[in-house]
């Protein structure tokens, strides 16, 4: 069965050059009109940098748990896919996360109140470091700090596969089922508009284990606006 880090292997396999995540941010605020592209390769970098995070800096492995307390982004997705590359859970929604090893947040005061080892995530593109960081914080900036980690990446140990890789809404799956063959075509480009973060993060690694893509929007769209993203994104498929 496909595990997340062998579907990433496929996607840089077939065409590393090819967009992968197209995001959208369609909510009020100051990223509102950002449009961010991920080519494989490019999100494997975030993948890597990430990855080496949390298995140089906060000594993660199987057996770990990490909590994605994050919007429907891209960069939870990397951080997601970074969790798995170590073998440890994904933990996202509900409080079932409290006793996670580590906190990924975008929220500066779970951050600083998190019982353990946290990471302040800033969403906007082009952050350089949090606006909202503390000198005196314990939490890793990630903005300021995940640039300086290696971009290949090597994990210790390997999970089993019948490990847990995702606890989302009161269900787990399995390394060796997180991975579902929905039957899509090869090629297929799925939109899928923000809801359950698990959930868009099970569609993305159905859609890259069929040679596939993904248009992440985030905010609500009229008809008018879906119908104009779905002609100019090419998407075959709404998820």
């Amino acid at each position: 069965m496909p595990t997340p880090s062998s579907v990433l292997a496929s996607v840089l396999r077939s065409d590393p050059a090819r967009p992968r995540i197209t995001f959208y941010e369609d909510t009020p605020g100051a990223t509102r009109g950002e449009r961010i592209e991920l080519s494989g390769k490019v999100l494997a970098n975030w993948v890597n940098k990430a990855a080496n995070a949390l298995q140089d800096e906060f000594d993660l492995g199987p057996g770990a748990t990490v909590r994605l307390d994050l919007p429907p982004h891209w960069r939870s997705v990397y951080w997601a896919m970074a969790a798995w590359s170590v073998g440890a859970t994904v933990v996202v929604g509900g409080d079932d996360g409290d006793d996670a090893d580590l906190l990924v947040t975008d929220d500066p005061a779970a951050a600083e109140h998190a019982p353990g080892a946290a990471v302040l995530v800033t969403l906007a593109a082009l952050a350089r470091r949090s606006p909202d960081a503390s000198p005196d914080a314990t939490a890793m900036d990630e903005a300021r700090e995940l640039s300086t980690y290696g971009d290949q990446f090597t994990a210790l140990d390997e999970p089993d596969e019948d490990a847990p890789a995702l606890r989302s809404a009161g269900a787990e799956a399995a390394y060796g089922a997180v991975v579902e063959d929905r039957g899509w075509e090869r090629g297929v480009r799925v939109h899928l508009s923000g809801g359950d973060l698990g959930r868009v993060l099970t569609a993305a690694l159905s859609a890259w284990a069929a040679d596939g893509s993904v248009v992440l929007t985030r905010g609500e769209l009229d008809d008018e606006a879906r119908s104009h993203r779905v002609a100019t994104e090419g998407i075959t498929l709404e998820e």
